[in-house]
Protein backbone atom coordinates (compact mmCIF):
# COMPACT_ATOMS: atom_id res chain seq x y z
CA UNK A 1 0.00 0.00 0.00
CA UNK A 2 1.08 3.57 -0.65
CA UNK A 3 0.54 6.51 1.69
CA UNK A 4 -2.69 7.39 -0.13
CA UNK A 5 -4.25 3.91 -0.03
CA UNK A 6 -6.80 3.18 2.68
CA UNK A 7 -9.06 0.33 3.67
CA UNK A 8 -12.71 1.37 3.89
CA UNK A 9 -15.34 -0.85 5.51
CA UNK A 10 -18.94 -0.32 4.36
CA UNK A 11 -21.37 -1.95 6.80
CA UNK A 12 -25.12 -2.08 6.18
CA UNK A 13 -28.18 -3.98 7.37
CA UNK A 14 -29.56 -3.72 3.82
CA UNK A 15 -27.85 -3.81 0.43
CA UNK A 16 -25.21 -1.21 1.26
CA UNK A 17 -25.97 0.90 -1.78
CA UNK A 18 -26.33 4.05 0.32
CA UNK A 19 -22.92 3.49 1.93
CA UNK A 20 -21.38 2.86 -1.46
CA UNK A 21 -22.73 6.05 -3.00
CA UNK A 22 -21.85 8.25 -0.01
CA UNK A 23 -18.32 6.83 0.18
CA UNK A 24 -17.68 7.44 -3.52
CA UNK A 25 -19.12 10.96 -3.35
CA UNK A 26 -16.86 11.85 -0.42
CA UNK A 27 -13.67 10.19 -1.62
CA UNK A 28 -13.58 12.15 -4.88
CA UNK A 29 -13.05 15.26 -2.76
CA UNK A 30 -9.58 14.02 -1.80
CA UNK A 31 -6.80 14.13 -4.37
CA UNK A 32 -4.89 10.91 -4.96
CA UNK A 33 -6.70 8.78 -2.38
CA UNK A 34 -7.57 5.22 -3.34
CA UNK A 35 -9.91 3.21 -1.12
CA UNK A 36 -9.96 -0.57 -0.95
CA UNK A 37 -13.60 -1.20 -0.10
CA UNK A 38 -14.71 -4.07 2.13
CA UNK A 39 -18.46 -4.39 1.58
CA UNK A 40 -20.60 -5.91 4.35
CA UNK A 41 -24.26 -6.23 3.38
CA UNK A 42 -27.32 -7.54 5.26
CA UNK A 43 -25.52 -7.28 8.60
CA UNK A 44 -28.27 -8.12 11.10
CA UNK A 45 -26.68 -10.34 13.77
CA UNK A 46 -24.08 -9.94 16.49
CA UNK A 47 -22.06 -12.73 14.88
CA UNK A 48 -21.88 -10.82 11.61
CA UNK A 49 -20.65 -7.73 13.48
CA UNK A 50 -17.87 -9.85 14.99
CA UNK A 51 -16.80 -10.89 11.49
CA UNK A 52 -16.71 -7.23 10.45
CA UNK A 53 -14.60 -6.31 13.45
CA UNK A 54 -12.22 -9.22 12.78
CA UNK A 55 -11.70 -7.85 9.27
CA UNK A 56 -11.18 -4.34 10.63
CA UNK A 57 -8.46 -5.75 12.88
CA UNK A 58 -6.66 -7.25 9.87
CA UNK A 59 -7.33 -4.29 7.55
CA UNK A 60 -7.64 -1.19 9.77
CA UNK A 61 -9.54 1.68 8.23
CA UNK A 62 -12.63 3.88 8.58
CA UNK A 63 -16.00 2.18 9.00
CA UNK A 64 -19.08 3.70 7.37
CA UNK A 65 -22.34 2.15 8.46
CA UNK A 66 -26.10 2.22 8.10
CA UNK A 67 -27.50 0.14 10.95
CA UNK A 68 -30.81 0.79 12.68
CA UNK A 69 -30.56 -1.87 15.40
CA UNK A 70 -29.21 -0.03 18.48
CA UNK A 71 -27.47 -3.10 19.94
CA UNK A 72 -25.62 -3.79 16.70
CA UNK A 73 -24.70 -0.12 16.33
CA UNK A 74 -23.26 -0.05 19.84
CA UNK A 75 -21.35 -3.30 19.29
CA UNK A 76 -19.81 -1.93 16.09
CA UNK A 77 -19.00 1.48 17.60
CA UNK A 78 -17.40 0.01 20.72
CA UNK A 79 -15.39 -2.45 18.65
CA UNK A 80 -14.13 0.30 16.38
CA UNK A 81 -13.28 2.48 19.37
CA UNK A 82 -11.21 -0.37 20.82
CA UNK A 83 -9.39 -0.67 17.50
CA UNK A 84 -8.99 3.09 17.23
CA UNK A 85 -10.61 3.43 13.83
CA UNK A 86 -13.30 5.97 12.88
CA UNK A 87 -16.86 4.62 12.91
CA UNK A 88 -19.32 6.85 11.07
CA UNK A 89 -23.07 6.59 10.65
CA UNK A 90 -23.71 8.11 7.23
CA UNK A 91 -27.41 8.89 7.78
CA UNK A 92 -27.65 10.02 11.43
CA UNK A 93 -27.04 13.73 10.85
CA UNK A 94 -29.65 14.02 8.09
CA UNK A 95 -32.23 11.78 9.79
CA UNK A 96 -31.89 13.63 13.10
CA UNK A 97 -32.17 17.04 11.42
CA UNK A 98 -35.29 15.97 9.52
CA UNK A 99 -36.77 14.44 12.66
CA UNK A 100 -36.26 17.67 14.60
CA UNK A 101 -37.81 19.72 11.81
CA UNK A 102 -40.79 17.38 11.36
CA UNK A 103 -41.28 16.66 15.03
CA UNK A 104 -41.21 12.92 14.34
CA UNK A 105 -39.02 9.97 15.18
CA UNK A 106 -37.67 7.84 12.37
CA UNK A 107 -39.09 4.32 12.03
CA UNK A 108 -35.68 2.65 12.05
CA UNK A 109 -36.41 -0.13 9.59
CA UNK A 110 -33.46 -1.57 7.61
CA UNK A 111 -33.46 -0.57 3.94
CA UNK A 112 -36.77 1.31 4.10
CA UNK A 113 -35.62 3.80 1.44
CA UNK A 114 -35.83 0.98 -1.11
CA UNK A 115 -39.32 -0.33 -0.37
CA UNK A 116 -40.71 0.62 -3.78
CA UNK A 117 -37.51 0.11 -5.74
CA UNK A 118 -37.66 -2.86 -8.12
CA UNK A 119 -33.89 -2.87 -8.46
CA UNK A 120 -33.66 -3.22 -4.69
CA UNK A 121 -35.77 -6.36 -4.72
CA UNK A 122 -33.60 -7.76 -7.49
CA UNK A 123 -30.52 -7.15 -5.36
CA UNK A 124 -32.17 -8.88 -2.41
CA UNK A 125 -32.98 -11.86 -4.65
CA UNK A 126 -29.41 -11.95 -5.85
CA UNK A 127 -28.03 -11.66 -2.33
CA UNK A 128 -30.27 -14.47 -1.03
CA UNK A 129 -29.16 -16.73 -3.86
CA UNK A 130 -25.50 -15.85 -3.42
CA UNK A 131 -25.47 -16.48 0.33
CA UNK A 132 -27.17 -19.85 -0.19
CA UNK A 133 -24.67 -20.86 -2.89
CA UNK A 134 -21.44 -19.85 -1.19
CA UNK A 135 -18.48 -22.24 -1.23
CA UNK A 136 -20.07 -24.97 -3.34
CA UNK A 137 -23.39 -25.22 -1.53
CA UNK A 138 -26.68 -26.17 -3.24
CA UNK A 139 -25.26 -27.06 -6.64
CA UNK A 140 -28.56 -28.57 -7.79
CA UNK A 141 -29.86 -25.23 -9.10
CA UNK A 142 -26.72 -23.62 -10.51
CA UNK A 143 -28.63 -23.02 -13.72
CA UNK A 144 -30.51 -20.25 -11.88
CA UNK A 145 -27.31 -18.28 -11.31
CA UNK A 146 -26.28 -15.30 -13.38
CA UNK A 147 -22.61 -15.91 -12.66
CA UNK A 148 -20.70 -18.91 -11.29
CA UNK A 149 -17.19 -18.31 -9.93
CA UNK A 150 -14.67 -21.13 -9.53
CA UNK A 151 -11.20 -20.95 -8.01
CA UNK A 152 -8.81 -22.39 -5.46
CA UNK A 153 -9.05 -21.38 -1.82
CA UNK A 154 -8.40 -17.71 -0.95
CA UNK A 155 -8.84 -16.23 -4.41
CA UNK A 156 -11.57 -13.85 -3.17
CA UNK A 157 -14.47 -15.93 -4.48
CA UNK A 158 -16.87 -15.10 -1.65
CA UNK A 159 -16.28 -11.33 -1.36
CA UNK A 160 -16.39 -10.99 -5.14
CA UNK A 161 -19.65 -12.96 -5.22
CA UNK A 162 -21.19 -10.75 -2.54
CA UNK A 163 -20.06 -7.61 -4.34
CA UNK A 164 -21.69 -8.85 -7.55
CA UNK A 165 -24.84 -9.82 -5.65
CA UNK A 166 -25.02 -6.29 -4.29
CA UNK A 167 -25.12 -5.17 -7.92
CA UNK A 168 -28.00 -7.54 -8.65
CA UNK A 169 -26.19 -10.61 -10.03
CA UNK A 170 -27.10 -13.96 -8.49
CA UNK A 171 -23.65 -15.47 -8.03
CA UNK A 172 -22.58 -18.94 -6.93
CA UNK A 173 -19.00 -19.79 -6.09
CA UNK A 174 -17.37 -23.21 -6.11
CA UNK A 175 -13.97 -24.07 -4.63
CA UNK A 176 -11.37 -26.05 -6.53
CA UNK A 177 -10.01 -28.55 -4.00
CA UNK A 178 -6.97 -30.74 -4.84
CA UNK A 179 -8.03 -34.32 -5.47
CA UNK A 180 -11.76 -33.51 -5.42
CA UNK A 181 -13.59 -33.41 -8.79
CA UNK A 182 -15.64 -30.33 -9.55
CA UNK A 183 -19.43 -30.91 -9.64
CA UNK A 184 -20.43 -32.44 -12.96
CA UNK A 185 -23.33 -29.97 -13.12
CA UNK A 186 -20.78 -27.21 -13.66
CA UNK A 187 -19.83 -28.50 -17.09
CA UNK A 188 -23.37 -28.58 -18.49
CA UNK A 189 -24.56 -25.08 -17.58
CA UNK A 190 -26.25 -23.18 -20.41
CA UNK A 191 -27.40 -19.79 -19.09
CA UNK A 192 -24.94 -18.83 -16.32
CA UNK A 193 -21.58 -17.28 -17.07
CA UNK A 194 -18.78 -19.35 -15.54
CA UNK A 195 -15.53 -17.54 -14.71
CA UNK A 196 -12.39 -18.74 -12.94
CA UNK A 197 -10.20 -16.81 -10.50
CA UNK A 198 -6.51 -17.48 -9.98
CA UNK A 199 -3.67 -15.94 -8.01
CA UNK A 200 0.10 -15.84 -8.03
CA UNK A 201 1.24 -18.90 -6.01
CA UNK A 202 3.64 -16.89 -3.84
CA UNK A 203 1.00 -14.30 -3.06
CA UNK A 204 -1.58 -17.02 -2.49
CA UNK A 205 0.70 -18.81 -0.04
CA UNK A 206 1.16 -15.62 1.95
CA UNK A 207 -2.59 -14.90 2.00
CA UNK A 208 -3.25 -18.41 3.26
CA UNK A 209 -0.55 -18.14 5.93
CA UNK A 210 -2.10 -14.90 7.16
CA UNK A 211 -5.49 -16.59 7.26
CA UNK A 212 -4.14 -19.55 9.23
CA UNK A 213 -2.39 -17.19 11.63
CA UNK A 214 -5.59 -15.22 12.20
CA UNK A 215 -7.46 -18.47 12.93
CA UNK A 216 -4.56 -19.68 15.11
CA UNK A 217 -4.14 -22.82 13.01
CA UNK A 218 -0.89 -24.62 12.24
CA UNK A 219 1.00 -23.47 9.14
CA UNK A 220 2.61 -26.87 8.65
CA UNK A 221 0.19 -28.22 6.03
CA UNK A 222 0.03 -28.70 2.26
CA UNK A 223 -2.45 -25.80 2.26
CA UNK A 224 0.42 -23.35 2.78
CA UNK A 225 3.35 -25.34 1.39
CA UNK A 226 4.76 -23.17 -1.45
CA UNK A 227 5.42 -26.08 -3.80
CA UNK A 228 2.04 -27.69 -3.16
CA UNK A 229 0.29 -24.36 -3.67
CA UNK A 230 2.12 -23.87 -6.96
CA UNK A 231 1.04 -27.34 -8.14
CA UNK A 232 -2.52 -26.60 -7.03
CA UNK A 233 -2.65 -23.37 -9.03
CA UNK A 234 -1.15 -25.01 -12.13
CA UNK A 235 -3.59 -27.93 -12.01
CA UNK A 236 -6.53 -25.60 -11.49
CA UNK A 237 -5.45 -23.52 -14.48
CA UNK A 238 -5.34 -26.66 -16.62
CA UNK A 239 -8.90 -27.48 -15.53
CA UNK A 240 -10.11 -23.97 -16.41
CA UNK A 241 -8.45 -24.10 -19.83
CA UNK A 242 -9.89 -27.52 -20.63
CA UNK A 243 -13.39 -26.35 -19.67
CA UNK A 244 -13.01 -23.17 -21.73
CA UNK A 245 -13.70 -20.83 -18.81
CA UNK A 246 -12.20 -17.33 -18.89
CA UNK A 247 -9.64 -16.73 -16.16
CA UNK A 248 -9.03 -13.60 -14.09
CA UNK A 249 -5.81 -13.16 -12.13
CA UNK A 250 -6.72 -11.46 -8.84
CA UNK A 251 -3.12 -11.02 -7.65
CA UNK A 252 -3.05 -7.23 -7.95
CA UNK A 253 -6.78 -6.55 -8.02
CA UNK A 254 -9.09 -5.21 -5.34
CA UNK A 255 -12.50 -6.84 -4.95
CA UNK A 256 -14.03 -4.01 -6.96
CA UNK A 257 -11.51 -4.44 -9.76
CA UNK A 258 -12.07 -8.18 -9.84
CA UNK A 259 -15.84 -7.69 -9.96
CA UNK A 260 -15.47 -5.14 -12.76
CA UNK A 261 -13.35 -7.61 -14.75
CA UNK A 262 -15.97 -10.32 -14.18
CA UNK A 263 -18.73 -8.03 -15.44
CA UNK A 264 -16.71 -7.09 -18.52
CA UNK A 265 -16.39 -10.76 -19.43
CA UNK A 266 -20.04 -11.35 -18.48
CA UNK A 267 -21.10 -8.65 -20.94
CA UNK A 268 -18.96 -10.20 -23.66
CA UNK A 269 -20.41 -13.64 -22.90
CA UNK A 270 -23.93 -12.30 -23.41
CA UNK A 271 -23.02 -10.07 -26.36
CA UNK A 272 -23.78 -6.90 -24.39
CA UNK A 273 -20.56 -5.03 -25.14
CA UNK A 274 -21.02 -1.59 -26.63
Amino acid sequence: MTDTDIHLHLVSDATGETNHQVARACLVQFEGVRAREHVWSLVRTSGHIEKVLAAVTVYPGPVLFTLVNPELREQLEVGCQQRRVPCISVLDTVVNALGNFLGQESHGRPGRQHELDAAYFNRIRAMDYTLAHDDGQMIHDLEDADIVIVGVSRTSKTPTSLYLANRGYATANIPVVPGVPLPKELYSLKRPFVVALTNDPNRLTQVRRNRMLMLQHSNETDYVDPEKVREEVVEARKTFTKAGWPVIDVTRRSIEETAAAVLQKYAKFHGLES
